[in-house]
């Protein structure tokens, strides 16, 4: 391996441990197994020989997954273990990589972390197993985000196409239009806090994950990747980025937004009450909101995301996991067999009724999924919004390699927009710079 490429390594093992607390990401000079070939007769053939696997994830649709594969193949033995929530479980597994011990055979991965891993050389290419041929399968979104050049690291397990939450009780109250661009939200937001001090269009303190859906769909590429994952380039000062900035930053200067940070008691109170009257965010969301905003059944729709152009239909994805294969983990063919049962095969049907949301382009045109109707939000048929926004997902978005580190540090720069008198796009721009600085420090050729 060139001397180069091995300080790059060596230089994402910082990153690892520094974004999240681990002692290395681990990896090694030979790689995984990536270039195997793994046939469907093999995975047929251990399936009937039979063996244990260990899948580390937290999804919970996955247990049901698990009973279902082990009645359909007997000899099979799934060890389903949750090894903690997306950084949680990175750190276990990054930790185990690096002692080369306790390696899980599969891994849940967010889109955002796999190039991070892949790039470490800890994941099987499983284009070998024949992935690359279940391109058709997944909507662009998801299949984009496992895929470098023509290799393939893991296979979809949900997507997150986004859409407009809103408070129908709310907007009615005050005679409210439901909002079809951006522009009308800020109108939106002014009319609802003008009638009602106490309420506020959304929440948002500042949140990496947000805004970078945002941008992507504004039509912003801060992030250039080359295949092999050494070159990058972050740029924040294409036009895209300066649509988002122009209509976001007035939120932020008329202070329309609610001061309450996600996922909190207050937030799921806001939500509940009316006083946050609407989330942007991932098809995944209504789950949360049967959970977590119970009092308010009924009163909640869901609209098409908003557009920065009258007419447009381009969306974003907002969140999402994939399904893959440690290249220090064992037993591959049937470690590769459960991870196609789950996110391609009949374990796509038990997840959605256990209410996942596919990243399957059958499943999400199918007439029985569209048709799906949803008692919390009025019987509304909600996943034909879901839908069409999977479909329109804007192409061409790449994650940093480092992503996890550079969202770690969102806060300490674009997040000062929401505190203070910085503009949002001096917060990018200082975003783009830590970003740059870091990258460059572990060994990466960094342009802007």
């Amino acid at each position: 391996m060139p001397n180069n490429t091995r300080r790059l390594l060596r230089g994402i093992g910082l990153v690892c441990a520094l974004a999240l607390g681990a002692t290395a990401c681990g990896g090694s000079d030979d790689g995984g197994s990536g270039d195997k070939k793994v046939s469907a007769g093999d995975i047929e053939a251990a399936l009937k020989k039979g063996g244990s696997i260990t899948v580390w994830a937290w999804e919970p649709t996955l247990k049901q997954v698990v009973k279902d594969f082990e009645k359909d193949h007997p000899k099979v033995h799934v060890n389903l273990v949750n090894a903690g929530t997306n950084k949680d479980q990175y750190t276990a597994l990054q930790n185990a990589i690096s002692a080369k011990k306790g390696v899980p055979d599969v891994a849940q991965i967010e889109y955002y972390a796999l190039g991070q891993f892949a790039l470490t050389k800890s994941l099987d290419n499983l284009s070998g197993y024949g992935a690359d041929k279940l391109a058709k399968t997944y909507s662009p979104g998801p299949w984009n985000s496992v895929k470098s050049g023509d290799a393939v690291y893991a296979l979809p397990m949900d997507s997150g196409p986004m859409a407009l939450f809103y408070n129908k009780k709310v907007f009615d109250k005050y005679k409210i239009a439901v909002p079809a661009t951006w522009d009308e939200y800020v109108e939106a937001a002014r009319k609802l806090h003008k009638a009602n001090p106490k309420a506020y269009i959304t929440s948002d303190t500042g949140d990496a994950g947000f805004t970078t859906s945002m941008l992507w769909q504004a039509g912003s590429r801060p992030y250039k990747v080359s295949d092999d994952g050494t070159k990058v380039e972050i740029n924040f000062s294409d036009e895209g980025a300066a649509t988002y900035t122009r209509t976001w930053q007035k939120l932020i200067d008329e202070k329309l937004l609610a001061p309450v940070n996600g996922w909190t008691d207050d937030w799921y109170k806001g939500l509940d009450n009316g006083d946050i009257a609407t989330l942007v965010t991932g098809a995944w969301m209504p789950a949360n909101f049967v959970s977590g905003v119970k009092n308010a059944s009924g009163d909640w729709r869901v609209a098409p995301m908003p557009q920065w152009t009258k007419g447009d239909r381009t969306t974003a994805e907002n969140g999402g996991s994939s399904l893959a294969l440690p290249a220090a983990g064992k037993n591959k063919e049937l470690a590769y067999a459960f991870v196609e049962y789950a996110n391609a095969g009949k374990g796509v049907q038990t997840r959605l009724k256990g209410g996942a949301f596919p990243a399957t382009t059958k499943d999400l045109q199918s007439k029985a999924f569209q048709d799906t109707e949803f008692p919390y939000f009025g019987g509304q048929k909600a996943n034909k919004i879901f839908a069409d926004s999977a479909a329109n997902v804007g192409r061409g978005w790449s994650y940093l390699p480092y992503q996890v580190y550079a969202n770690s540090i969102f806060n300490d720069s674009v997040g000062k927009a929401y505190v203070s008198n910085t503009p949002l796009a001096k917060g990018l721009k200082a975003w783009q710079d830590a970003s740059v600085k870091y990258g460059e420090e572990q060994g990466f050729t960094v342009s802007q």
